[in-house]
């Protein structure tokens, strides 16, 4: 990620977009601290998408209806080899 001072990004705003399009995002600094980071429209929205939910991604699975018979050992205390 190249580093940019706001005055020579403000100066080179096409060539900032350009790079952010292109090589990725470019990060913007104040003072010499990091104050923001443009990225392509295409990144942002990769970014910001609305993420699926958990339940909705196993309901679609190929195996949501196989059926698992889980026995679970229900004694309140099992031998150790220690």
């Amino acid at each position: 990620m190249r580093h940019w001072q706001l005055q020579e990004a403000k100066a080179k705003l096409s060539e900032v977009v350009t790079l952010a399009r292109e090589s990725g995002p470019q990060e913007i600094t104040l003072r010499g601290a990091p104050a923001a980071v443009v990225v392509s429209a295409e990144d942002f929205a990769r970014l910001t998408r609305k993420k699926e939910r958990f339940l909705d991604f196993m309901r679609k699975s190929p195996l949501a209806d196989v059926e698992i018979d889980i026995e679970r050992n229900r004694t309140l205390v099992r031998d150790v080899d220690l």
